[in-house]
């Protein structure tokens, strides 16, 4: 389709929008653009804001519409609990939890429509879990998700009023210190009882880099997280690594990566906020060097989850140890 002049100078998302059939929404072309789908003269743009030139010839390759919901799927599940109103599944490395492009089955979502079949009273309306909070393709552990519309509408509260206990352990680079020169001159970085630190900035999208989360932006959220050193691995003045415990307050999107790497301390494995660093000979035996050279995901897990049961009112509290390759990397460095 090509631009009148009277849309020169407009974003792309934004002249599509009024170029494009109605049932393509703004946002929906903004997703579309992202993900390579639209070309401007035979060349792809995947920038959103990327401005538009009368006369130009804007192509919009969409691909077929898929199904509104998602289809359940036999798929085994790791179940920690489970009554009428919601269930805790510990959740493996590798699962994403809800259907999304380049992964619209073999999730949570899928599983728990087969293994909830015929438990589910609704959740707005439909058939479904609530999925009410959420963790990463790549971190393990524990997750909550509503079968009615009551547990949905409490633990959503709950979790909105910051009112659920949640603990992870992570295995990260280096050893997070409240004395350390980079965490001293950090501003919302402060020491507390018991050797936590608590971190708070505002967390949002990258301003280079739309794909990842950034701490400190201008346009962020506000972000809490304590850390804690429990054991570090390699020369005391110059840890290699560290296993840690994060406690979240609040609980946006990447947060816990976002703050160890804020604070100079990637995740092991990490592939967005952290690089591969060459560990040096004798800082760690020769098995603890090809562990973490070796570890392909993020070393996070969410081992911990605490709350109030939204409709009984009894005191929930669940607990999940570190997967196996979680576990074979913290005993290879002795952590």
């Amino acid at each position: 389709m090509p631009v009148p002049e009277t849309l020169a100078g407009e974003r792309v998302d934004k002249a599509l929008a009024v170029l494009a059939p109605s049932w393509l929404s703004r946002s929906r072309l903004r997703a579309l653009i992202e993900a390579g789908a639209v070309g401007r003269d035979g060349a792809v743009v995947r920038e959103p804001k990327a401005k538009v030139k009368t006369g130009e010839v804007w192509v919009i390759d969409a691909p077929p519409p898929t199904r509104a919901e998602p289809l359940a799927q036999a798929i085994p599940l790791n179940v920690a609990y489970e009554d009428a109103h919601l269930i805790v599944v510990d959740k493996p490395a590798g699962m994403v939890v809800h259907p999304a492009p380049g992964a619209p089955d073999g999730t949570l979502v899928n599983a728990l429509l087969h293994h909830c079949a015929g438990g589910l009273s609704g959740v707005g309306g439909v058939a479904r879990p609530g999925i009410v909070h959420r963790i990463d393709k790549d971190t393990s552990g524990l997750l909550v998700a509503a079968m009615t519309d009551a547990a949905h509408q409490g633990l959503s509260a709950r979790f909105a009023a910051h009112d659920v206990d949640r603990e992870y352990q992570a295995i990260c680079r280096g050893a997070p210190d409240a004395g350390g020169a980079r965490v001293r001159g950090l501003p919302g970085v402060e020491a507390e009882a018991g050797g936590w630190l608590r971190l708070e900035t505002t967390i949002g999208r990258h301003p280079a880099d739309r794909k990842k989360m950034a701490a400190g932006v201008s346009n962020g959220r506000r972000a809490v997280t304590r850390v804690r050193t429990d054991a570090a691995a390699g020369p005391p003045t110059k840890p290699v690594a560290a296993r840690v415990t994060c406690r979240l307050e609040t609980g946006r999107t990447h947060q816990i990566r976002v703050h160890l790497a804020w604070l100079g301390h990637p995740l092991i494995g990490d592939p967005v906020y952290g690089r591969p660093q060459p560990v040096a000979e004798g800082a760690v035996s020769e098995p603890a060097r090809a562990a973490l050279a070796a570890f392909s995901r993020q070393a996070l897990h969410a081992g911990v989850r605490g709350f109030v049961h939204p409709v009984t009112g009894e005191a929930l509290r669940f607990v999940s140890p570190p997967p196996p390759d979680f576990a074979d990397l913290a005993g290879s460095l002795g952590l």
